[in-house]
C-alpha cells in the first residue's frame, strides 16, 4: 500500500512578540509581522518593477515611498531597495515582472522595532552616529546605519515614529539597547 506524502508548514515566530518597553518619552514595541524583500535591479528597470509592486521605487538617497495599501519601498543604494508589506507578499508581484532583477525574500531573516514618542529621536541617537534631525532626516527618510554594535535600517515614518529593521538574531540586543536608551531619554 502506497503512503501519501505529508507536507509541513513553517509558522513565522516573531522573536519579540508581546514585548513592550520604553519610558514616558519614548515607547519601544515590536513591529507587526511583515513580508520583506531585498530587491536589486538596474535603475532603468525601476519603472517596470514599480508598476508590478504598486509602489514607486525611490531613486534618490535616503528616500522612501509608500503605497495606498501600506507597502513600503526603502532606498538602500543606487540599485537596492528594501520592500516591506504587512499584508501581501511582494514576491508574488515581482514574479510577474519581466524586467531583470534579483528579489530575495528576507521575511524570516529580519525583525523590526517601532520607536515612538517625543523622545524617539533621542532614544535612537543614544547609539546611532547618524544625525536624525528634521533638517537632514525628515519624515520619509531612510538610512542604513549602525545602532550600538549592529547594522540597522532606520525609516522615519512620522514626526515622532521610527521603524528600526535588523537581523532577527540581534532582536534581544536591539530591544534591550533601545529600551535602556528610552529610560535614559529626558524629554
Amino acid at each position: 500500500m502506497a503512503k501519501s506524502a505529508q507536507t509541513a508548514t513553517a509558522a513565522r515566530v516573531e522573536p519579540l512578540a508581546g514585548r513592550t518597553g520604553g519610558a514616558a518619552g519614548a515607547t519601544v514595541i515590536p513591529a507587526k509581522a511583515a513580508f520583506r524583500v531585498s530587491l536589486r535591479a538596474d535603475v532603468a528597470d525601476a519603472a517596470a518593477l514599480s508598476k508590478s509592486l504598486g509602489v514607486k521605487l525611490p531613486l534618490e538617497p535616503k528616500a522612501s515611498a509608500k503605497s495606498a495599501k501600506g507597502r513600503l519601498a526603502l532606498w538602500l543604494g543606487p540599485d537596492e531597495w528594501l520592500i516591506i508589506d504587512e499584508t501581501a507578499d511582494p514576491m508574488a508581484d515581482l514574479a510577474k515582472c519581466k524586467s531583470l532583477h534579483s528579489a530575495v525574500d528576507i521575511s524570516h531573516r529580519n525583525a523590526a522595532l517601532l520607536v515612538s514618542g517625543k523622545g524617539a529621536r533621542a532614544t535612537l541617537e543614544a547609539g546611532c552616529p547618524r544625525d536624525l534631525g528634521e533638517s537632514v532626516f525628515p519624515v520619509g527618510a531612510v538610512s542604513r546605519t549602525i545602532l550600538g554594535k549592529i547594522e540597522v535600517v532606520i525609516y522615519r515614518g512620522s514626526e515622532t515614529e521610527y521603524r528600526v529593521e535588523f537581523w532577527r538574531s540581534f532582536s534581544a540586543y536591539a530591544f534591550g539597547f533601545l529600551n535602556e536608551a528610552a529610560k535614559d531619554c529626558l524629554v
